[in-house]
């Protein structure tokens, strides 16, 4: 454990911060999954893809993940959504 008072802090503000991104990367997993599994459906799937779209889009504008990486999975989204389509 850290003696240092800044350094005690830190570990306790990259808790919080870890423990919020951990709530953002869960719910991209899901929303990702659920666009996929709708993506025959006209009607359900472009609603899911929307949504997925934008919260990897919120996410990469929040550091949680890197914008190359919300790119790369929107166009491996995009890739699957059109197959089953």
């Amino acid at each position: 454990m850290a003696n240092i008072k800044s350094q005690k802090k830190r570990i306790l503000t990259n808790a919080k911060r870890a423990e919020r991104n951990k709530a953002v990367k869960s719910e991209l997993k899901t929303r990702v999954k659920h666009a996929v599994k709708v993506a025959g459906e006209p009607e359900q799937g472009e609603e899911a893809l929307r949504l997925a779209v934008k919260r990897l889009d919120m996410a990469a504008a929040k550091g949680v993940i890197h914008p190359n990486q919300a790119a790369r999975r929107k166009s491996r989204l995009m890739k699957k959504v059109n197959a089953a389509g």
